[in-house]
């Protein structure tokens, strides 16, 4: 598998995962897709890096069941100084859900609510730089922002994050735009106004590889999850659409070889 040891300043750096039952989550993610947790002890608050082989791929910290809230995955974006990037993203408009804070040696993170109402990390590396590897089996493959408001998204993390996008489709029915540096895309804007229901924000979901959609989702039913939306085949690849045994939801996408 290869080893990224870099991560491009405004593209996904980091995933991790808000669960109410830690010990299901982690069952179902090693069963899954193969994936080793690692209590990282309680000087980091008992958070679980989860890796897949060796690389450290996505990261695992627990929420009260009792506090009703869902669970779900958040994106983190690298960034080279995460109290810049607050200030930069509450100029253009966006929310702070979590202020800029120190994670041991590792890093400083900040969770923010773009102007569309999507949530996502920032992330400042020390010692952990994000992801391991990825592209691959086993780890995330994409990162994607379903947004009720496309020209805005894109301006703001323009502006914020210093994203190049690149138009993929710009028709009523199709509106996407993919974004990364010296042409190796890392994600994607979605223009979902007209497909998301009342009342549900903007959101951000990340992609997780498989050799076989198909078979990872009957897996995912087996496991006690939710398939979301059933396989699908596109120009882009096979995809489905789950949610884990706790209900968190994320995607899979079909890697056939080292390139998604």
């Amino acid at each position: 598998m290869p080893i990224r040891t870099e991560n491009q300043l405004g593209e996904p750096c980091w995933i991790d995962l808000m669960t109410s039952d830690p010990a299901r989550s982690i069952a179902f993610y090693a069963a899954l897709l193969g994936w080793r947790a690692v209590d990282t002890g309680a000087e980091s608050g008992r958070y679980t890096m989860f890796f897949h082989g060796d690389a450290a791929v996505a990261g695992l910290t627990a929420q009260d069941p009792s506090s009703g809230n869902r669970d779900f995955w958040t994106t983190y974006l690298a960034s080279e100084n995460v109290a810049e990037s607050v200030r930069a993203a509450t100029a253009a408009g966006a929310a702070v859900l979590v202020p800029p804070q120190t994670v041991g040696n590792q890093g400083r993170l900040a969770v923010l609510t773009d102007p569309a109402g999507a949530a996502v990390g920032v992330w400042e590396a020390a010692s952990h730089s994000g992801f391991g590897a990825d592209n691959e089996i086993g780890t995330p493959v994409w990162h994607e922002l379903i947004t009720r408001d496309f020209a805005g998204a894109i301006a703001f993390y323009k502006e914020v994050f210093n994203w190049a996008p690149v138009p993929l489709s710009d028709t009523t029915d199709f509106r996407y735009s993919t974004f990364g540096h010296d042409e190796a895309m890392t994600g994607g804007v979605y223009d979902a106004d007209g497909m998301l229901p009342p009342g549900v924000p903007s959101l951000w979901q990340v992609y997780l590889g498989v050799a076989d959609v198909r078979a990872s989702a009957v897996k995912v039913r087996e496991l006690g999850g939710t398939v979301l939306r059933e396989p699908w085949d596109s120009d882009f690849g096979t995809f489905a659409q789950l949610a884990d045994a706790t209900g968190a939801a994320f995607l899979l996408g079909q890697v056939e070889s080292a390139a998604f």
